[in-house]
């Protein structure tokens, strides 16, 4: 009879394979994106033309583009920015909410399939108490991380390396991501419905003000929860 652990060596080597397929991925994703001409098609003009052919179907399309781009490592500025200035302030505040959420679950999900077996196989005895911690409170660490504006996507493919639960991940992200997301939909789409109507008074108004205001608070968050969390 073979000892028990005869397979281990097979089970790392597919470990590997499948962490290697994870980077050649994620290198893919990055050169296609920047050096093809599907960078073109990500203006506002460009995507705007698109979803509009679309008619019903351009918020539901709009919404699985920004969950690939989310996988292909496109940033999430430029991904919110171009909804913002599609849809407008509130619109594109859910059709980018609903995206973010779709794209950092898949990547999260490719992550965890290709990656996970690899990273637990380097885990050491002083980073598997952090790994262990993150399981036992990922929604907090997830909810902290968000909130404290951690790199999107990078954060994505990452925490599915961990132990974390999906459900963790999935809602604490979910909540996590409401915040900065509004705040910026709510800045570029109120600018574009100043733009588009040629009304340049309404640049003293109100709702452009509080816009404005909101844009500045959102670069103060991080520093408001690290404070709180150390108090």
């Amino acid at each position: 009879m073979e000892p028990a652990d005869s397979n281990i060596p097979e089970n790392r080597k597919k470990a590997l394979m499948k962490a290697i397929f994870l980077l050649i991925f994620i290198v893919a994703a990055i050169l296609l994106v920047r050096f093809t001409p599907i960078k073109h098609y990500l203006t506002a003009e460009a995507l705007g033309r698109f979803l509009d052919g679309a008619g019903f179907w351009g918020p539901l399309i709009f919404i699985l583009i920004y969950a690939v781009g989310v996988c292909m490592f496109l940033p999430g500025t430029l991904l919110t920015g171009l909804g913002a200035a599609i849809f407008g302030a509130y619109g594109g505040f859910v059709y980018v909410w609903f995206g973010a959420m779709a794209g950092a679950s898949a990547a999260f999900l490719i992550g965890r399939t290709l990656g996970r077996e690899f990273a637990s196989s380097l885990i050491g005895d002083k980073l598997k108490k952090y790994d262990d911690g993150i399981e036992r409170n990922g929604f907090a660490t997830v909810l902290y991380l968000r909130l404290v504006y951690f790199p999107f996507t990078p954060m994505n493919f990452g925490m599915g390396l961990t132990k974390v639960h999906f459900r963790d991940y999935f809602f604490g992200t979910g909540l996590g991501i409401i915040v900065g997301t509004f705040i910026f939909t709510f800045f570029i789409g109120t600018l574009k419905e100043v733009w588009v109507s040629g009304n340049w008074s309404e640049l003293i108004s109100f709702k452009v003000f509080f816009s404005i205001a909101l844009f500045v608070f959102s670069f103060f968050i991080p520093k408001i929860i690290k404070k709180i969390k150390g108090v």
